[in-house]
C-alpha cells in the first residue's frame, strides 16, 4: 500500500474544503451577508465539517484503509482513532447506507443561490452559483476518482467507483456459430 504525505493528504482535501467554503460563501452572499445568512452559512460549514466525521465514524471503519497512511484524505488515520475497525465486507453496504447523509452539502448552496437569483438577479452571484457547480460537481469528483481512487483496493465494489455494466450484445459472428 502506498503511503501518503502531510503535503498530498492536504491536497486531496482540498477539493472537499473549496466546496463547503464556496458552499458557505454562496448562502451568505445569496442574502446579503445578513444575520440569518451569516448563521445559515456557519451552519453549513459545521455541516461539512460534521459530515467529513461522520464519514470518518460511519463509513471509514470499513475501508481496507482503516488505521494507515495508505488513506489519501486521512480519514483512515482519524477514524481509527475514534471507532475500531469493521468488516471489510461490509463497506459498499455502509458506503451507500452513509453517504447520503452528506450529499445535500452538494445541493444547499444551488438551491439558497436559486432561491435568491429567483427573487433578485445578480451576476456575481450567479457567478458564484457556477463555480460552486463547478467546483462540487465537476473538479472534486475528478479529483477523487482520478487521485485518491485510482490505488484504492476496494475501489471494484465500492459504489462511488463501479458503473453499472450492461451485458454486451454478441456480434452477428458469435450469433452465426452459436
Amino acid at each position: 500500500m502506498r503511503e501518503y504525505t502531510k503535503l498530498e493528504t492536504i491536497g486531496a482535501n482540498t477539493p472537499y474544503i473549496a466546496m463547503v467554503l464556496l458552499g458557505g460563501a454562496t448562502m451568505a452572499y445569496a442574502y446579503g451577508s445578513s444575520a440569518w445568512a451569516l448563521t445559515g452559512a456557519a451552519g453549513y460549514l459545521a455541516y461539512g465539517v460534521a459530515g467529513a466525521f461522520w464519514v470518518m465514524i460511519f463509513v471509514c471503519p470499513y475501508c481496507a484503509y482503516h488505521g494507515t497512511t495508505a488513506c489519501p484524505c486521512g480519514y483512515g488515520a482519524l477514524s481509527a482513532r475514534m471507532v475500531g475497525k469493521g468488516d471489510r465486507d461490509c463497506f459498499a453496504a455502509k458506503f451507500k447506507r452513509h453517504i447520503p447523509a452528506i450529499v445535500p452539502l452538494w445541493m444547499i448552496p444551488i438551491a439558497c443561490g436559486g432561491m435568491a437569483l429567483w427573487h433578485s438577479f445578480s451576476w456575481r452571484l450567479v457567478g458564484l452559483v457556477a463555480v460552486f457547480v463547478v467546483e462540487s460537481w465537476i473538479i472534486l469528483p475528478i479529483v477523487s476518482r482520478r487521485y485518491a481512487c485510482t490505488d484504492c483496493p476496494q475501489k471494484d465494489d465500492c459504489p462511488w467507483m463501479t458503473v453499472k455494466k450492461t451485458p454486451q450484445r454478441a456480434t452477428r459472428d458469435q450469433r452465426r456459430q452459436a
